[in-house]
C-alpha cells in the first residue's frame, strides 16, 4: 500500500539535520543525479546537488538510513543558493510505499528518542 505524506498546517514535521547521507535522484526522463541529503522529515527534505532540478519536476529519491533504504516519489521545490559548485534544493514527498514510510518514521523517531534521552547521534541531529 502506498502512503501519501500530508503537511499539517498546525504542526510542522520534525526535521533531522544529517551529516553525510548520499542520495540518488532519478529524474522523469530516466537520467540520474547524485546528491547529499542535508535535512529530512516525514514530509520531505533538503538536497545538496551539483546543479538545480526544475521546480515542479517529479523525481524518485533514494537514500540509506540506519534501519534500511528509503525510496520515495517527490516533487522538487524552488532551489536555494549553495556553495561553489552546488545548490540546495528542497523537495516534498508525494508518495512512499508503506515499508519506506516505516523506515523513514523509524529514523525520525529514533533521533527524537535519542535527543530526548540526552544522547545525540554523530550522524544526525533533530531540529
Amino acid at each position: 500500500m502506498t502512503h501519501y505524506p500530508q503537511c499539517n498546517a498546525t504542526h510542522r514535521a520534525t526535521r533531522i539535520k544529517l551529516q553525510t547521507t548520499p542520495a540518488l535522484i532519478k529524474l522523469g526522463d530516466g537520467h540520474k543525479a547524485k546528491g547529499r541529503l542535508q535535512v529530512i522529515s516525514a514530509t520531505g527534505g533538503l538536497l545538496q546537488l551539483p546543479a538545480p532540478i526544475s521546480e515542479g519536476d517529479f523525481v524518485e529519491v533514494a537514500f540509506q538510513t540506519h534501519s534500511g533504504e528509503v525510496n520515495g516519489m517527490a516533487e522538487m521545490l524552488n532551489p536555494l543558493r549553495g556553495g561553489t559548485g552546488s545548490v540546495f534544493q528542497p523537495f516534498r514527498f508525494i508518495a512512499l510505499d508503506d515499508d519506506d514510510h516505516q523506515q523513514l518514521q523509524m529514523m525520525v523517531e529514533s533521533v527524537g528518542d535519542s535527543t530526548f534521552a540526552g544522547l545525540r547521534s554523530s550522524q544526525w541531529t533533530s531540529h
